[in-house]
């Protein structure tokens, strides 16, 4: 049985310094490291902002400590990963001494701690004070070393080292807004892709969209929600093979294609059989995933078709799940003929709800499918009571994707 482990009391005896962080940028927590290395105690810290706990040296005009945590602290809320920060000089105000400042030298890593939600709760602020190394540094410089003007060879290629990491510094940073930008063109281009605008007419519907880790935020995964007067209602996922802007502009192009076609047939089957045969005329769609699904809600009566694709999941009011895996076929385009696509139907009761998804969501490269399509069944019926939104972020959540997993997921999750 593994041991017991007080969390408080490690956080609290841990040697390096650690500091905590909400959102907003306020102290909540602080270990004892941190206060010895920095002269103050809880009192002084938690509660406060923490540029109000620790401003910049007015003394040095060159001061750029809070700058430069500001702008990592901003990156970690903005992008929810952890951010290693250059050496930084920050002096810090002397205990019971005011306006006075110690020159301080940190190494500081700054990494969040996300909530249920995916958001970052906290912030753990920690830093290793490398002061006393720079200032050894200093002391140990031999005299005798001197040039004709006087100076110190090893502090001047100290200062020409410590400028040169300041410009990398900032030349990092450049290159870090220059990729958000490019991101943001990309994530435009994604929103006006996936626009759907009959999910609007609908409240019990829940729709999300995930990008893998470390992608552009694009990729080739997509979802559909589109309303047939009068009482029908058509939904569709699929997953483009491969990442990046090219399987996105595949993914409109198909996206669009099953959505006309299903305005038009209003059978999921046959809607699949022509975007088959659209697909073999356009490069990089040939393996492309898809399940396309019809709820007629006067029937009470899901009528779906699938290739290739995860099985959307009907989940019963009463804990039951069940499988629509009774129409799979092929990938779009793998056939050498076309052959007709089948086509199943299920019955519903009001208060089911109904699951459509894509494989990021539930395949792991260390195990077996329908070892994640067990997870995926056995929290849908665990959590079957929620509304569509908090069923939507619970199943990321407890899958291990709200915060992007290593392929892309798109989800729709209906209460019928």
């Amino acid at each position: 049985m593994a041991a017991q482990v007080d969390h408080a009391a490690l956080f609290a005896d841990t040697p390096s310094p650690y500091l905590v962080l909400g959102p907003d940028l306020v102290i909540v927590d602080v270990n004892r490291a941190y206060l010895r290395a920095t002269g103050r105690t809880r009192e002084d810290l938690v509660g406060q902002h923490v540029f109000q706990a620790f401003p910049d040296n007015p003394a040095d005009p060159n001061a750029d400590g809070v700058r430069n945590l500001s702008v990592s602290l901003h990156r970690v809320l903005a992008t929810r990963r952890p951010d290693t920060m250059a050496l930084q000089k920050y002096d810090i105000p002397v205990a019971d001494r005011p306006g006075v400042f110690e020159e301080r030298w940190w190494s500081p890593v700054n990494t969040p701690v996300l909530g249920p939600d995916g958001q970052v709760a906290w912030i753990i602020h920690r830093v290793e004070d490398l002061t006393g190394f720079v200032k050894a540094r200093r002391a140990a410089r031999p005299a005798e070393v001197r040039v004709d003007t006087g100076a110190d060879v090893t502090e001047s290629l100290e200062a020409e080292l410590y400028a040169r990491a300041r410009e990398l510094q900032l030349l990092n940073e450049e290159l870090r807004q220059a990729h958000t930008r490019e991101r943001e063109v990309a994530v435009t281009l994604q929103e006006a892709m996936l626009h759907t605008p009959d999910l609007a007419h609908h409240r019990d519907i829940a729709v999300r969209y995930l990008p893998a880790v470390g992608s552009l935020n694009v990729c080739g995964d997509w979802y559909d929600i589109v309303d047939i007067p009068p009482d029908r209602l058509a939904l569709a996922v699929g997953d483009v093979i491969g990442h990046g802007l090219k399987a996105a502009a595949v993914m409109g192009m198909l996206r669009s294609a099953l959505s006309a076609a299903i305005r038009a047939l209003e059978r999921p089957a046959q809607a699949l059989e022509v975007l088959g045969l659209y697909a073999r005329s356009i490069d990089g769609a040939l393996g492309t995933t898809a399940a396309k699904v019809i709820v007629d809600q006067r029937s009470l009566l899901i009528t779906y078709s699938n290739a290739g694709h995860p099985p959307p999941v009907l989940v019963h009011a009463d804990g039951r799940t069940e499988l629509l895996d009774q129409a799979t076929d092929p990938p779009l385009g793998t056939r050498p003929q076309h052959v007709p696509r089948p086509q199943a139907s299920a019955q519903y009761k009001p208060g089911d709800t109904l699951v459509l998804y894509t494989d990021g969501l539930i395949e792991r490269r260390d195990e077996d499918i329908d070892t994640g399509l067990d997870r995926l069944t056995g929290v849908l019926a665990e959590h079957r009571h929620l509304g569509a939104e908090q069923l939507a972020d619970t199943v990321l959540a407890r899958l291990g994707v709200a915060s992007g997993g290593r392929d892309d997921v798109a989800l729709i999750v209906v209460r019928l």
